[in-house]
């Protein structure tokens, strides 16, 4: 990086923060707005604009110069498990069901250590901030102890994140559920002291999934989602056989998403459902109507069997997506990696189920993963004027090759060949984390 303060003799305007260099960003999923050699400029935190030549009332303010570099609205993670980071990779022939129970369970057993909790989640920690990544929805395991650590961790590191104590009262090892009781009131308790601790790391209400949840307690975490005003997380419509299951354990309602509906955990508060894989029309006009975010996780999806979800499908219905990572599920805990993935998996979609169904495009993917998924926080993920600031520089320099691209090119560049060493400089809310 050079800094460069341009200096030209007019008043230097406060929490003002101006970045130079190469922007490309995603305003709508139809196509990528870039301007070479710009100024993206926040105040406050807020972006106020990009700008081909800096505004004369910028003058006096300090210009970080970042050169030929590509400056990017930071990635969002909206799915992704943070104790199964340390198992990433493993178990990968399995499905569903066998990978939780050989592998996720066991794995998430071991934070009722401490110890063993506080080097595990150091080493998430890092790998995260270290990315594209500026936002996530994070699941912590059932053990509040160890969720109130990774929650510190978080909040260090500069990320903004919602994060989940996770819920299981039923059908889950002995070593791995609560009782109703002791779940709803541990809950209640973590949700209160988060609510006071941090600024932003927040707390989000998190039944594992219905497998794993009672309906008494998954209505008693409603409540407590609409008492303290919280947004909510979960699986939905990952496997067949989980959806089996589900229609076992509640033969008297005529879909998986209405389980959640009936327990006031679907769009009651702001709601993020992963992967909706096999979800129906009728699902799909319901998680419209409720305003539920879908969560694509191409690479999960695809490891553990699991099949391919219709984004498209949903994209035309108007559903609200975003996009996730899903660690350990998924081996990458790479933004870009699940921006390539979805791409590629939708066009798997389209050669071998629906060839009506049109592969998603660099801009498509790249706007869910960006503001799509940041509009579970609000203005999130671009750089239109009133968004918050969030921005990853890119020195693809090593990257690009001999042929002259156009800035969307080398963005789609970046997406599949580019890696944390890339990351130059990070800024949430205006904030520089890295």
């Amino acid at each position: 990086m050079s800094a460069t303060a341009e200096l030209k003799g007019a008043i230097f305007l406060k929490n003002t923060l101006i970045l130079k260099g190469n922007i490309i960003y995603a305003a709508s999923g139809s196509e990528l707005t870039a301007v070479e050699n710009g100024y993206l400029v926040s105040e406050a935190g807020v972006v106020a604009g990009v700008f081909p030549q800096l505004p004369e009332r910028y003058a006096g303010s300090e210009v970080r110069d970042y050169g030929d570099s590509l400056i990017i609205p930071g990635l969002v993670d909206l799915h992704l498990h943070a104790p199964q980071f340390a198992i990433r990779g493993m178990g990968m022939d399995l499905e569903l069901i066998p990978w939780l129970n050989q592998y996720a369970f066991a794995e998430e057993k071991k934070y009722s250590d401490l110890e063993y909790a506080a080097a595990a989640y150091s080493a998430f920690c890092a790998a995260l901030k270290s990315g594209v990544t500026t936002r996530a929805a994070i699941f912590a395991s059932l053990h509040v102890p160890a969720t109130e650590i990774l929650m510190d961790m978080l909040e260090q590191s500069g990320l903004v994140t919602y994060v989940g104590k996770v819920n299981m009262d039923r059908n889950s090892p002995d070593y791995l559920v609560e009782s109703t009781r002791d779940s709803i009131s541990d809950t209640e308790s973590w949700v209160r002291r988060s609510l006071e601790t941090y600024r932003n790391t927040k707390p989000i209400i998190t039944p594992r999934f219905v497998p794993s949840c009672t309906a008494e307690l998954m209505t008693a975490l409603g409540e407590i989602a609409a008492r303290y005003n919280l947004p909510v997380q979960s699986h939905l419509s990952e496997n067949v056989n989980e959806i089996k299951w589900v229609k076992e354990l509640h033969p008297d309602c005529e879909t998986y998403s209405d389980v959640y509906d009936r327990c006031g955990l679907f769009g009651q508060q702001p709601t993020i459902m992963a992967h909706c894989v096999y979800l129906t029309d009728y699902e799909m006009d319901l998680v419209r109507e409720r305003g539920v975010l879908a969560v694509h996780c191409p690479q999960s999806n695809i490891n553990i069997s699991s099949g391919i979800a219709p984004v498209r499908r949903m994209l035309d219905k108007g559903v609200k997506m975003g996009l996730g990572t899903d660690v350990a599920g998924g081996f990458s805990i790479s933004m870009f990696r699940a921006v390539a993935d979805a791409i590629q998996a939708s066009k798997m979609y389209a050669v071998l189920v629906d060839r009506s169904q049109a592969p998603l495009t660099l801009a498509e993917a790249f706007y869910i993963a960006t503001k799509g998924g940041g509009s579970f926080w609000g203005s999130v993920g671009s750089f239109e004027p009133g968004y918050e600031m969030d921005a990853v520089v890119i020195d693809d320099s090593d990257i690009i090759g001999n042929s002259p691209l156009t800035l969307a090119q080398r963005l789609e560049r970046a997406v599949h060949l580019s890696d944390d060493r890339h990351v130059k400089a990070k800024y949430v809310r205006g904030e520089q984390v890295m």
